[in-house]
């Protein structure tokens, strides 16, 4: 109950700070992606996955807005984001078949080089993407309303809101589940899933697909918010930081990835303010400092302390 009203009381302080402060709206909302991104890899990581291509559902869910408003200007923002979750979905399913064959290394690398030929296609069509100017996107309605510029802004940080909080619950929910114990004894002893007569191979197959849809959600923001879509949505250096948060904050809690989005960005936007041209590595010593200190990131450490003090 306290995790719920603590989630429900950042989320009013996050509208506050947007709704005071105009100019924080956008930084606001693209923090919001990341920590989306970072809980589509935490569920990878409940299995001992990582992979470093997971951006590459965020770059389809993006270029899928980008595709239907230009087919279709008058698609409300609701229906463009849904559908572009559900394109994402449906290749995270295509592509799940494939690399949830492999484990460990593999499996990050195959994520890597799918992203790579993805983010290379999008660079060479031009007449179809854009290449690396990207393809516009026009503001569109909201319940048939066209709104300006900062209302609109402020609209879709209640939408990224409501999506991250919802996304959250679900994903917690998808831990507690049987699927979610199962998708987490992959990384601990995957023949014993054998034995009891299930499917590693479907059960994170399973959780690819979640993950991917979730990953393809903060793309369809991202793309919203930015007005343009690039071939950058989808590197594998995107993909890389939605690792680094997910360690930074840890992957034995969804709240892990909010705290590890919010340290990155304050991190990220001191750093390049302060140090402009040593930001890359302080960032690089904060993961360092994270893993030595607490292994399992901030919220596996504050989990650590909570059943000690029960103990």
């Amino acid at each position: 109950m306290k995790i719920y009203t603590l989630s429900l009381m950042s989320a009013l302080l996050v509208l506050l700070c947007g709704y005071l402060v105009p100019w924080t709206i956008t930084p606001l909302i693209i923090g919001l992606t990341y920590a989306i991104a970072a809980l589509g890899i935490s569920v990878m990581l409940r299995a001992g996955q990582v992979s470093f291509g997971h951006a590459m559902y965020a770059s389809i869910a993006a270029y899928s807005i980008a595709f239907i408003s230009r087919l279709r200007p008058e698609t409300d923002v609701i229906v463009l984001i849904l559908c572009s979750v559900v394109i994402a979905t449906l290749f995270s399913a295509l592509i799940g078949m494939f690399v949830a064959r492999y484990r460990g290394i593999f499996f990050g690398m195959l994520n890597l080089a799918l992203s790579m030929v993805l983010f290379a296609l999008t660079t060479k069509f031009y007449d179809i993407t854009g290449g690396t100017d990207g393809i516009r996107v026009s503001r569109p309605t909201v319940a048939g309303i066209v709104l300006d510029r900062s209302a609109f802004e402020f609209t879709l940080m209640c939408i990224a809101l409501a999506g991250s909080l919802l996304i959250a619950w679900a994903v917690q929910r998808y831990f507690r589940s049987g699927n979610g114990q199962a998708l987490a004894a992959i990384k601990t002893n995957e023949t014993r899933l054998e034995y009891l007569g299930i499917s590693p191979r479907h059960v994170l197959w399973k959780g690819y697909i979640l993950s991917g849809a979730v990953v393809g959600f903060s793309g369809a923001i991202l793309a919203l918010i930015q007005g343009l879509v690039t071939p950058e949505i989808g590197t594998w250096l995107r993909s890389a930081e939605y690792v680094y948060i997910t360690i930074l904050g840890g992957a034995a809690h969804v709240g892990g990835a909010f705290i590890g989005a919010a340290i990155f960005e304050t991190v990220k936007l001191l750093s390049s303010a302060y140090f402009p041209g040593f930001w890359q590595a302080i960032l690089g010593l904060t993961l360092i400092l994270v893993i030595f200190v607490v292994p399992n990131g901030v919220v596996g450490q504050i989990m650590r302390k909570r059943k000690l003090k029960r103990a």
